[in-house]
């Protein structure tokens, strides 16, 4: 069985960006933690910022694949909004280097960190305008700008997940589904 180097080099980066962050990474650690010599590294990325943004970019992905498969075709658009937004929050929550990334980009604001969360956030943006462009031509909801509406579920699901638990009891998934359809699906209308 054939040893996968680059992937390897891949694995241990991840390890060592999860443990310590960007900053704090140095190719050194990562060849350490890869059983390999540090030249092994510049055979399959230029340099840190190349190893990482690979890293990136496949966390990227597979966040976008869990919110796709969250999505239930029998569903309506709102509970699928729900379920993809909240599978992506998730994600970021469960997976170690995320969790890091946030901490660094709040503590030190190291600026490729800081580019790398706005990727992250453009992603899920992306993603969710997708879906609203795809309702609105199936008639499910009635016509809007996608991309403002977008921004606006984005950040009103992470304020209700993440601002609202600071100082208050966390909501489940449940409540949060049923603010969102009280203040973004139906309004407060009486009518």
């Amino acid at each position: 069985m054939a040893i996968d180097r680059r992937q390897e080099v891949l694995n241990a980066a991840t390890k060592s960006f999860s443990l310590y962050g960007y900053k704090a990474t140095t190719m050194d650690q990562v060849a350490r933690l890869a059983n390999v010599g540090k030249g092994t590294i510049y055979t399959f990325f230029k340099n840190k910022e190349e190893l990482f943004d690979e890293i990136i970019t496949k966390l990227i992905d597979d966040m976008e694949k869990a919110a796709t498969n969250a999505i239930n075709s029998e569903m309506s658009f709102q509970e699928n909004v729900h379920l993809a937004l909240y599978k992506m929050l998730e994600f970021r929550l469960e997976h170690q280097l995320t969790i890091k990334l946030f901490q660094e980009e709040r503590d030190i604001g190291t600026p490729v960190v800081q580019q790398v969360m706005q990727k992250l956030e453009q992603s899920i943006l992306f993603f969710i305008r997708e879906k609203i462009e795809r309702a609105i031509e199936k008639g499910e909801i009635k016509q809007c700008d996608p991309e403002i509406t977008a921004f606006i579920l984005l950040k009103l699901y992470v304020a209700f997940i993440f601002d609202w638990e600071k100082n208050r009891k966390p909501l489940n998934k449940e409540e949060i589904a049923h603010l969102f359809d009280l203040y973004i699906f139906k309004g407060l209308s009486n009518r």
